[in-house]
């Protein structure tokens, strides 16, 4: 494919989901909107109104919390079931921000900022005050969770 050619066929840039490849391409509608594929499932992103964008679907950050929260909930509930436990909902609330250091000298200067997500999980179920603690310590075990606290490594190549 040319250099200046836009690839917009959704069936095209399926076929570039070989793997466990993700891929994610601007639509060509609106300024921000975006077409996301994983060879299965096609989902759009964009942002909200107030930054131009047509808000169709959630933006960058709101996708991340999502991960989050659907992974925290699915982490619960395999755990749950495979001890047997009468967990009947998980319902997790998700917000972030970009916060100053608690100890922070040089307040002013935007490497300062730290990333926070806030994270509050509802079981529901008859669960005992044990579970519902053991369920919230293995809340921190899923994996975006474990991959969004380790040290990510980025690699980016033209192609």
């Amino acid at each position: 494919m040319a250099e200046n050619e836009t690839r917009r066929d959704t069936a095209s840039l399926q076929r570039l989901t070989l793997g466990a490849t993700v891929v994610v391409s601007s639509t060509g509608s609106g300024a921000f909107e975006q077409l996301m594929l994983n060879g299965r499932h096609a989902l759009l992103a964009d942002e909200p109104r107030a930054v131009g964008g047509n808000d169709i679907g959630p933006g960058p950050y709101e996708l991340l919390l999502m991960s989050l929260g659907s992974c925290t909930s699915m982490t619960l509930q395999m755990y749950a079931r495979h001890k047997n436990w009468p967990l009947a909902q998980v319902v997790v609330r998700l917000r972030h921000a970009k916060v100053y250091a608690e100890d922070c000298v040089d307040c002013e200067k935007p490497a300062a900022r730290i990333d926070r997500i806030e994270r509050e999980i509802e079981v529901i179920g008859a669960l005992d005050a044990g579970q519902r603690s053991r369920l919230l310590q293995i809340a921190d075990q899923c994996p975006i969770h474990r991959t969004l606290s380790s040290r990510i490594d980025i690699r980016t190549t033209a192609v």
